[in-house]
């Protein structure tokens, strides 16, 4: 099993800008209505929200429900090879978007920050080796 997640956003050049330049994502493919990228095995779809039924019947998406704010109750982690990886990227993010948590090592054993894209989804970015954050 693989795991594509689709995020509907507002401006698809600013939220495209946002996961290439920022976070290290390749553009896999790209129309007007719609952009896949790649970053190792993450891959994200983002479609814009004007492509939305504007109701819903509660079945799926549209721009009323989303209006109450993408992304409510998720976190996204983005989890990175290493501690070496997460600095140089938190590094990047502070100087080029809004960190809304500074690299902390977490009680859990892990290192992570916390930010939100260009239409509020929260994310979260770690690494996956424990041993690495150990002194």
């Amino acid at each position: 099993m693989r795991l594509r997640m689709e995020l509907f956003v507002e401006d698809m050049g600013v939220s495209v800008e946002f996961y290439r330049d920022v976070l290290g994502f390749a553009v896999e493919r790209r129309a007007e209505d719609y952009a896949s990228l790649r970053r190792g095995l993450v891959v994200l779809g983002l479609g814009p929200v004007a492509k939305l039924p504007a109701e819903g019947d509660g079945q799926g998406f549209s721009r009323q429900r989303l209006s109450a704010g993408k992304g409510a109750g998720v976190e996204i982690v983005l989890e990175l090879d290493g501690l070496d990886e997460l600095r140089a990227l938190h590094e990047r993010c502070q100087e080029r978007a809004v960190v809304s948590t500074s690299l902390e090592l977490r009680s859990w054993g892990l290192y992570d920050f916390r930010l939100a894209d260009p239409d509020g989804y929260y994310l979260r970015i770690t690494h996956g080796d424990a041993a690495a954050a150990q002194p």
